[in-house]
């Protein structure tokens, strides 16, 4: 990255000085401001590293960190002018794309100077042999950029006329409360009336006031433009016969609704109580009740008494000889036990 902002002349880098402007030429070096004008102060100078001839209205500023990559795109700009066929002017899509092939081998090779000779022999002469259609479609692309403006120049009305609808619907509502306020503290000062009754009916005219004032904030513009291209120009539907030719709106399918499963906990041991029956069993009794700052936090003493339990209960029928069925039995059994206690 170094390397791309130093000019490679005078080997002033970017870092040392931030204000420096790097210009790119034809073919693709880049030079700093200063060492431009000091290669044409005497008329005509050549690239210090390609020595190529230079001219002084070809230098743009650099846009990109690599100067590789404006050359790319000043070389797509000027063969893109010429090679302007569209899929329309082609029989069949296999040969638009051969074209476009060709014209993507054509930039690759001026880009990275391959055979720069016959590549200039073959675009002379595709600029002889397609004059008629590269006019026609220039005029026919200025056409379309020129709807494009008119319908960006449309929108452009279409939102200055909104803004201004909002800016003199807030104007006339703060007018509004303004009198609204005046009224309300004259009425106070000289009126012989109750100062309740005053007040309410000033906050009924308010209330009123705003349900009809975003009626008037929400006026549909007067200017309506039908287009048929979105605010980018890209084109509303397809061209030509393909113009009904969208892709259907997949279906979706009926999946079945959600149902709740309670989970299942192995404890491989006797279960436990449940946790809101450990107060009516008097599991509480030798244990210290929650504060009132444990409580607002949502802590109960029966949370600890529960956790408790279950690692206590936890593991007592486990045994690597057992199989699942025994410890099944032995889980019914050890239920069964427990029950006939709380009963005791």
């Amino acid at each position: 990255m170094d390397d791309y902002q130093t000019c490679p002349k005078c080997k002033t880098t970017k870092y040392r000085n931030p204000a420096m402007v790097l210009m790119v030429n034809a073919c693709g070096h880049a030079l700093c401001e200063s060492c431009v004008e000091l290669l044409f102060a005497k008329g005509s100078g050549a690239c210090p590293e390609c020595k190529c001839p230079l001219r002084r209205n070809n230098f743009r500023v650099q846009l990109f960190e690599d100067p590789a990559v404006d050359k790319e795109v000043d070389i797509r700009k000027r063969i893109l002018k010429e090679f302007n066929k569209r899929q329309e002017d082609f029989p069949t899509l296999r040969e638009y794309n051969d074209y476009l092939e060709e014209v993507e081998t054509i930039i690759f090779n001026l880009v990275f100077d391959i055979d720069p000779t016959n590549t200039n022999k073959m675009i002379d002469n595709y600029k002889k042999e397609n004059k008629d259609i590269t006019q026609k479609n220039r005029n026919r692309q200025s056409q379309e950029e020129m709807e494009l403006e008119e319908l960006l120049e449309a929108e452009k009305a279409q939102q200055s006329e909104k803004a201004n609808l909002y800016v003199n619907a807030e104007l006339e509502e703060k007018k509004q409360k303004h009198k609204a306020r005046e009224k309300l503290i004259d009425e106070l000062m000289f009126s012989d009336a109750d100062a309740k009754s005053i007040v309410a009916s000033h906050v009924q005219a308010t209330a009123a006031l705003a349900k009809e004032q975003p009626k008037v904030a929400a006026q549909p513009s007067s200017v309506v433009v039908k287009s048929s291209k979105f605010s980018s120009g890209v084109q509303i539907g397809l061209r030509g016969q393909h113009t009904n030719a969208f892709l259907p709106i997949p279906k979706q399918e009926d999946l079945p609704l959600y149902r709740y499963t309670a989970p299942v906990f192995d404890y491989d041991g006797p279960p436990p109580p449940p946790i809101e029956k450990l107060g009516k069993l008097n599991y509480f009794a030798n244990i210290r009740a929650a504060n009132i700052t444990e409580r607002a936090g949502g802590y109960t003493e029966a949370m600890s008494c529960c956790r408790a339990l279950q690692e206590a209960l936890g593991g007592l029928f486990y045994s690597p000889q057992l199989t699942h069925k025994t410890a099944v039995l032995a889980t019914n059994s050890s239920t069964q036990d427990t029950d006939d206690m709380e009963t005791t």
